[in-house]
């Protein structure tokens, strides 16, 4: 079943995580066979929801932490539920549109398929987005880099590898939908980037082991390519979507 990493993060994750931008969710919308429609599966503290609820006339948004739904954005058309990804309360064939974004390493993933098509009208799509690393510039991508393998290594849970292949090894058994590349883009200032690090799972699986900020220990190195910490860098995501039929 679906695993909980970010409950005891939920305040740092809802402040410091990227949102995906409104792109991507145009491209879905103009996609699927409807807009009546979708389902924000693991939507956390809904990085991606405010953008599915102005393309889609309905979302239902749904995480297995209440500590992460309880800080998501209260929207007209949005509902939100606290229920796992493999088992959720939509009726059968309601949904245009399932997306999930930088969480399906985390599910059952052959049970949440099933539910996938259950819910899904003819035609609909199943979205799958994932991200690794970010790319500012390449002495600091070096440091992160550093504290993602070298420091936190051992941290991350298992499933994280899946991650880092772009899901390569996970089964998609959908009619493969073509789409355009789509990244991520913020704009922040040295406090957001660490805060976002701080944000990591890893990190919080460290803190709890060791009793320190694993980010501390690239932090004055850190500050030294970044310069002034209010200065605004732009930070860069590549996505890899997987974008499927469901039935």
């Amino acid at each position: 079943m679906t695993r909980d990493l970010f409950s005891a993060l939920s305040h740092t994750y809802r402040r410091y995580r990227p949102t995906y931008g409104d792109g991507i969710f145009t491209f879905l919308a103009a996609t699927a066979p409807s807009r009546l429609a979708a389902w924000d599966c693991a939507c956390g503290s809904g990085q991606a929801t405010v953008n599915l609820a102005m393309n889609f006339d309905q979302v239902v948004a749904t995480d297995i932490s209440e500590q992460q739904l309880a800080l998501a954005p209260r929207l007209a058309n949005v509902r939100y539920r606290a229920e796992p990804a493999e088992r959720v309360s939509l009726p059968t064939g309601s949904v245009d549109l399932t997306f999930v974004g930088q969480a399906l390493h985390w599910f059952d993933i052959p049970l949440f398929y099933d539910e996938v098509r259950r819910i899904s009208r003819p035609k609909a799509l199943l979205a799958v987005a994932s991200y690794n690393l970010l790319r500012i510039e390449p002495g600091i991508d070096a440091l992160v880099s550093h504290l993602y393998s070298d420091i936190l290594g051992k941290y991350w849970a298992p499933e994280r590898g899946l991650v880092e292949t772009g899901y390569a090894s996970i089964p998609f058994p959908f009619a493969h939908v073509c789409a355009p590349a789509f990244q991520m883009v913020a704009q922040w200032t040295l406090p957001h980037l660490t805060g976002y690090l701080e944000s990591w799972s890893a990190s919080n699986a460290y803190m709890t082991e060791c009793g320190e900020n694993p980010v501390d220990s690239i932090r004055m190195d850190l500050a030294r390519r970044w310069g002034h910490p209010r200065q605004v860098r732009q930070i860069i995501w590549p996505l890899t979507l997987l974008i499927g039929t469901t039935r």
